[in-house]
């Protein structure tokens, strides 16, 4: 079984970690279970030396390996344009399977933007004009435009997107491999709209610190092999792409509408009640992914497309952790308990996916472990992200916290 993370970033890219390295990366995918890891930032030049320096290349499998993880080279770029009048902010992700086609692309992408000033460089190019180019140079190349409901950089974004693939690729619409449906939205929500059920559905963390990889991942039964991947992707092979595993949608940053600066977070319906504007300040409010997706949808909820590939929805284990022992996730306490587990259950995909319940409790901690079965069973309580703010998911109510520490009293 292989679990992918394809979209990351190095410490090469604006607001990442400076851990963000090729041992760190490893380090944490052996915690997570991910066995694929896509490199992030390959058109980045300090990058690319590191990558040489630890990966060792695979080529007939068009992947590379380090300490027992593979890695495929990938990149995101930020795609920002004129067109009709309009400027577009679009972030797309690509991955080839070899240095050679790495250096042909980024020699091709020079032209368009500096790729030294930023891993994710920024390009003056539209997408139809990047799938034009990338696709000059190989056939062999991967293409999936990125978060594609983020109001900004994403491909259907309420702030600089489009409405439909096609206005932003024309004819190079069926050369897209798969999209990305970002930490925002979930598969069930892309399924409302008829024209995706062709494309393959991906998620990736698009993390910027080591231990955030993997909150996002795919999971295939196929060959370790770019090309057989590939194939998977583009055939929406359901019995070679498993399922996909995902964030809860209301956790990510831009789930609802809202206003920051204000603190006003609102579902779409309030937002259309106040006909797009902060009750506030009166300013325009930042319209959410699921605003968008109601826009554009033309499929009620619950809707399941005949060929979809399902998904489980995860919310990870140190954050479990951190709720349970009453800490903040970041602290020390939470990553020792956190390493502790992973060692002895193997990762922490299998502790939150596979487990059995009853191994569950009689191995974990009480509370880590009614955790994990709250998850599992979708039994929280999540006040929605918006505006660039992470909702925050509750798995305990505050009364079962003051039951809990009473009964420590006694």
């Amino acid at each position: 079984m292989i679990i992918a993370d394809f979209h990351i970033h190095s410490k090469y890219s604006r607001a990442t970690s400076k851990n963000m390295d090729v041992p760190n990366l490893v380090r944490w995918a052996h915690y997570k279970g991910i066995n694929l890891l896509g490199t992030g930032d390959f058109t980045h030049h300090l990058w690319l030396e590191e990558l040489k320096q630890y990966l060792e290349p695979l080529e007939d499998r068009g992947l590379f390996i380090y300490q027992g993880v593979y890695f495929v080279l990938s990149v995101e770029v930020s795609n920002i344009f004129s067109q009709n009048g309009r400027v577009y902010r679009i972030h797309n992700l690509i991955m080839v399977p070899n240095l050679k086609l790495a250096y042909e692309v980024n020699k091709m992408l020079s032209y368009y933007g500096n790729l030294t000033s930023d891993g994710r460089p920024t390009l003056g190019m539209s997408c139809k004009e990047l799938a034009s180019q990338l696709f000059k140079i190989s056939q062999d190349i991967i293409f999936i435009p990125c978060h594609i409901w983020t109001p900004w950089f994403g491909l259907f974004g309420s702030n600089s997107g489009f409405n439909s693939l096609e206005e932003a690729f024309e004819e190079y619409t069926d050369k897209i491999t798969a999209l990305e449906t970002g930490l925002s939205s979930d598969p069930a929500m892309n399924w409302r709209l008829s024209k995706l059920d062709r494309f393959s559905l991906v998620s990736n963390s698009d993390s910027h610190s080591p231990h955030r990889i993997g909150r996002e991942a795919n999971v295939f039964n196929c060959e370790l092999n770019f090309w057989q991947i590939k194939k998977v992707l583009e055939e929406k092979d359901r019995a070679k792409f498993l399922y996909t595993i995902e964030f809860f949608p209301e956790e990510g940053k831009y789930h609802y509408d809202g206003h920051r600066n204000c603190n006003v977070r609102l579902h779409p319906k309030e937002t259309i009640k106040y006909k797009g504007l902060c009750p506030k300040c009166g300013r325009p409010l930042t319209k959410g992914v699921l605003y968008r997706v109601e826009e554009l949808a033309d499929r009620e909820e619950d809707f399941i497309p005949p060929n979809a590939i399902g998904y489980k929805s995860l919310v990870p284990l140190d954050e479990i952790i951190a709720e349970a022992r009453e800490l903040n996730k970041e602290s020390k306490a939470v990553e020792k308990e956190y390493i502790n587990l992973v060692s002895e259950f193997g990762s922490e995909f299998n502790l939150l996916v596979n487990i059995d319940e009853k191994e569950l409790f009689s191995k974990l901690p009480y509370r880590i472990a009614e955790g994990i079965k709250r998850v599992r069973e979708k039994r929280l309580n999540i006040l929605p992200g918006f505006d660039g703010e992470y909702g925050k998911i509750k798995i305990f109510d505050e009364e079962e916290k003051k039951e809990d520490k009473q009964l420590t009293l006694f």
